[in-house]
């Protein structure tokens, strides 16, 4: 089953580049849904830089900022970006292609690198787990922690490739606005 995951793991960013054009070709965006699918998905991108801002890859269980509320804010802030995406593109059917792309390939992702992070941090993990959910985050956090926000993280995980990669994707869905007009 591990191998199984890992390889599918492994596929999630080639799959998703043949995903996002059939959406594209798919998308029907107005003016109205290109704003409201920028402000979702600029939620999204928030709780993705919030998120790379706290995230210090394999050298320490990331507790603080939105890990504090949610196991997965990377993937919360990303289904966030989908979703906004979709609603931009005035597409259902993009959505469900959406969801069933990121229930697929996140479930198993997230799968895998829980079983990494148990490796990892042991019972400081399970604890986290435990108290912590996995995508429904909490209203309030399950603990405070001193640690802060840090550019410095946000820069060196490159969250702002997101925001490009975004911006990239409304813009040509305005583009596709005005072609079809």
């Amino acid at each position: 089953m591990a191998a199984w995951t890992d390889s599918a793991v492994r596929w999630r960013v080639p799959v998703g580049y043949p995903v996002a054009l059939l959406c594209f070709w798919l998308a029907r965006p107005t003016l109205r849904t290109l704003a409201v699918g920028a402000a979702i998905a600029l939620l999204g991108l928030l709780v993705r830089g919030a998120a790379a801002g706290h995230l210090r890859k394999n050298s320490q269980l990331t507790v603080s900022g939105p890990y504090a509320r949610v196991r997965n804010p990377l993937y919360v802030g990303s289904m966030l970006l989908a979703m906004g995406f979709a609603v931009a593109a005035q597409s259902w059917i993009a959505a469900v292609i959406l969801l069933t792309y990121f229930g697929f390939f996140y479930t198993l992702t997230v799968r895998r690198e829980e079983r990494s992070l148990a490796a990892l941090y042991g019972a400081a993990f399970a604890e986290y787990a435990a108290r912590v959910p996995a995508f429904l985050p909490r209203l309030r956090s399950a603990q405070k922690v001193g640690q802060s926000f840090s550019w410095s993280l946000y820069r060196r995980n490159r969250e702002y490739k997101a925001g490009i990669g975004m911006a990239l994707a409304m813009v040509l869905l305005w583009i596709l606005m005005r072609w079809r007009g």
